[in-house]
């Protein structure tokens, strides 16, 4: 199975990322304004992406909820190549000197962040049967929602669907 990995490092506390992460307010911020989500394992979350020509919509499975750690969902709904994925995002809060220590790949998100403290988000997206164009595309999409996540978290502004690329 094929895998989307990215690492985000956010200047901010695990809380409020987790919260950007797990309540609809947060969903909505970061990802698509309509998203509808409630922080309860065996929830549904709704993510609709609504073309001039069509509606569409994802579905998530909440299956893993870790306070301020871990998130995780399965796609119950949505294009062919993501039902049956899984999605999660494993929190690390820390101090510059800590995360760099134990994450030395990090070293240019570090020395770019001012704040002394953060949180690395290692995202992944894991089942893709195969290496093929939807993919390729998601794979650029969501290191544009995990900016878009970055900048809600810090500044209080996200950059979710239909702006992500801007």
């Amino acid at each position: 199975m094929k895998s989307i990995r990215q690492n985000v490092l956010i200047a901010a506390p695990a809380e409020k990322v987790y919260r950007a992460l797990t309540t609809q307010e947060g969903l909505a911020g970061w990802w698509t304004p309509a998203a509808t989500a409630r922080a309860e394992v065996n929830s549904i979350a709704r993510f609709p992406f609504n073309f001039p020509d069509f509606e569409y919509a994802k579905e998530m499975k909440v299956t893993v909820l870790k306070n301020n750690a871990r998130v995780e969902w399965e796609c119950i709904a949505g294009a062919d190549e993501w039902i049956g994925t899984t999605i999660s995002f494993t929190l690390e809060a820390g101090d510059k000197a800590t995360l760099g220590n134990d994450h030395p790949e990090l070293l240019g998100q570090l020395e770019q962040q001012q704040s002394e403290n953060g949180t690395l988000v290692i995202f992944e997206h894991n089942g893709w049967k195969e290496y093929t164009p939807q993919f390729s595309e998601c794979s650029f999409t969501w290191g544009q929602f995990l900016r878009s996540l970055k900048r809600l978290c810090e500044t209080g502004k996200g950059q979710p669907w239909p702006n992500q690329y801007q």
